[in-house]
This record gives C-alpha cells, structure tokens and sequence, in this order.
C-alpha cells in the first residue's frame, strides 16, 4: 500500500498544474539570451546517443528542445502543455528533453537523478511524467529518495538496479552533460525552449506565440523542401 501512497490525490495535483490556464509562464523570470544550439551538439534520430530523451516522431521537421528543471513549477505546466502540442502536431512534431537542474531547487538535481536511472531501463518518459505530475509532494517531502524508489517501483523498474542506477556514474554524467550544455548555449531559467535549435523568443513563451514558431517552423521547412 506504501508505495502506492504518492498517487493519492493525482486528481487535485493535475489540477493545480492546469490552474495557470492559458498561461504557461506566470511567474517573473530572469531575462537570458540563449544562443542557437549547434548542429554538432543537436538531437538527431541518427546519432544513436541513448542519453536523448526523444517524445514523438523521432522524423518529424520540427524538434522543440526544452532545457528543464523537474522541480520548476513552469517545467511542470509545460509538461502538461507539452502532451497536448504533441496530439495537435502529431507526426510534425517531436520533443526533446535535457535536464537542466538549478541550484536553487534542493531536489532537482536527484530527480533528474531518477530519470536517468529509470532511462537505463526504457522508463524515462514515464517517470518523466510522474516526477512532473506529483511534482508538489516530493519537492516539500522529508526524504525525497524514497519517494522516487516508490515511483520507479510503480511503473515496474527493477528497485535494485534503480537504486544502484541513481547512484551510478553514467546517470551523474548525462545529467551533468546536459548542463553543461546548456550552460554554454547561455541557460540560466528553466524551462529553456528551442524550436530547430533556434531559441524561442521570450514573447512567445505562451501557448499561441509557441504555436505561432511551431507554425513557422513548419512552414519554413516546406519552403526549403526538407
């Protein structure tokens, strides 16, 4: 029953997360000038580096890349937003994720922790989307780990090599490798948006203006004819 525990009220949680409604980035944020991320460095369906977390037609013309942070608020609320471009966009769109954890959030850097570990074994996405959906309940929790090893058991990961996984070397470096990325492409809030490596204005961090660079994303692609 314990580990069933933190998906009690996911209900009131969702929609905490839906209450900013229309507005993905209520909060005020810190101005930063990102710069485009190179093409050597971009996500492609071709390179086979199991540490890019990919959501949707791995083929698709347009890739929004996010730099995000799981215990951001915003991160969540775009989580959530993010499910529904991919239904509207369907098989034009795909998403990309790289963790970005910031200083300031206690427990960001072990949740991304988590989801590495869960990615060793085919579950990023997944938990992914339970980090972000009880996002209220561990951020304040007392001990944050054994939330996130009740989470890995309920979508079925193997305890002990999550346990061993979340401690391990490989999932500290991918976490740290898409830092410092970020780091260099000039990351300093989260969630960090870029639609074909380009940086998404911030005036269109709501949903029309992301829909409006998706549009044109699009657009430009079949001009070129790519």
């Amino acid at each position: 029953m314990k580990r069933y525990l933190p998906f009690v009220l996911v209900a009131g949680v969702a929609l905490i997360a839906l209450g900013s409604g229309a507005i993905l980035y209520r909060a005020k944020r810190q101005q930063q000038q990102l710069r485009p991320i190179p093409e050597n460095t971009a996500a492609s369906e071709t390179s086979g580096a199991e540490s890019v977390h990919i959501r949707g037609n791995p083929n698709a013309p347009v890739t929004l890349e996010e730099f995000g942070d799981f215990q951001c608020p915003p991160c969540g609320s775009f989580a959530t937003f993010s499910e529904q471009l991919l239904r509207e966009y369907d098989s034009r769109l795909r998403i990309v994720f790289r963790n970005f954890p910031l200083p300031a959030h206690e427990h960001a850097r072990e949740a991304a922790l988590a989801a590495e570990a869960a990615g060793m074994q085919g579950r990023f996405w997944e938990m992914y989307d339970v980090l972000y959906r009880e996002q209220v309940f561990w951020s304040y929790a007392p001990n944050t780990r054994e939330l996130f090893e009740s989470y890995a058991g309920t979508i079925g990961l193997n305890l002990d090599q999550f346990k061993k996984d979340m401690d391990g070397d490989k999932a500290r470096e991918r976490v740290d490798s898409d830092h410092a990325l970020g780091d260099t492409l000039g990351v300093k809030v989260t969630p960090a948006l870029f639609i074909n490596n380009q940086p998404l204005d911030p005036k269109d961090k709501n949903p029309e203006g992301l829909r409006a660079a998706i549009n044109a994303a699009l657009e430009a692609k079949a001009k070129s004819g790519a």
